[in-house]
């Protein structure tokens, strides 16, 4: 087997390879010395490393595999996009992702508190779009489901994980980028909001109430519920531990007689 004839094997090899090809399966498959096998892999890694080529052979995992180069990455991301259906989601549906993906993991009755409305019919669109997944049970009475943004999420808003997340405001942006502007946000074609007369979250229901012209009305009103849900927190923990004798609070330590006492001594 020459040279070229040794290169040309290799390149089909690691293209067909689902994982990284080891030097010791390239030269068992080849039936040829080691050292020419590495010394022609060398050289085809060295060819796609050139300026013009778009792919390149990276040596990982104690094999050799094919990857696209890192400068191309925002063409293949935009074309994987387009592979995949538009995306149209509702404002309520928006608002509610976006609640979902700044304070996960969250449940649904936290989700209704800072949105103001009941939000499971929109919650259950979101699954059914893939855009958020379950993430366990929170460990309070009734153990209600907890929710977080999924990896369909990252893909869709070209994020590399959560730390990537930006402002709300930057979201505003990449909400417009990753569902084709404005047009992709339908103001309420599944759901809307509205609360009853007594007080308590009512269903959303098409075509009623809490409805946004734009994406940044509706990233407002979520940084708006965010704002006011971490206030009546801290005023909820304060409001506790107020007039509370050392030892009940959570940042303080427990004083002897509050240990004998709960003790029974």
């Amino acid at each position: 087997m020459t040279n070229e004839e040794r290169k040309a094997a290799l390149e089909a090899i690691i293209y067909a390879a689902d994982e990284p090809a080891t030097i010791e399966q390239l030269t068992a498959t080849l039936g040829d010395e080691k050292l020419a096998v590495q010394a022609s892999l060398d050289e085809l890694v060295a060819s796609y490393a050139a300026d013009e080529r778009g792919i390149e052979i990276r040596a990982v995992a104690g094999g050799y595999k094919m990857y696209t180069k890192p400068q191309h990455h925002d063409a293949v991301r935009r074309f994987i996009k387009s592979l995949r259906p538009p995306l149209r989601l509702t404002m309520p549906a928006l608002e509610t992702l976006a609640v979902i993906a700044y304070k996960q993991p969250v449940t649904a009755p936290e989700i209704s508190e800072i949105r103001g409305v009941n939000t499971s019919g929109v919650i259950s669109t979101l699954l059914d779009k893939r855009l958020i997944t379950t993430a366990g049970r929170k460990e309070v009475m009734g153990r209600p489901i907890l929710y977080k943004s999924s990896k369909e999420f990252l893909m869709r808003f070209g994020l590399s994980d959560l730390d990537e997340l930006p402002s709300l405001k930057e979201f505003e942006a990449l909400a417009r980028e990753a569902l084709g502007s404005d047009e992709g946000v339908a103001a309420s074609e599944d759901y809307s909001s509205s609360v009853e007369p007594g007080g308590e979250l009512a269903p959303e229901q098409p075509g009623d109430g809490d409805t946004h012209a734009s994406v940044g009305e509706a990233m407002a009103h979520v940084e708006q519920g965010l704002v006011e849900a971490e206030t009546l927190r801290e005023e909820e923990v304060a409001a506790t531990n107020e007039g509370m004798p050392s030892g009940i609070r959570d940042e303080d330590p427990a004083s002897p007689d509050v240990k004998a006492a709960a003790a029974g001594e």
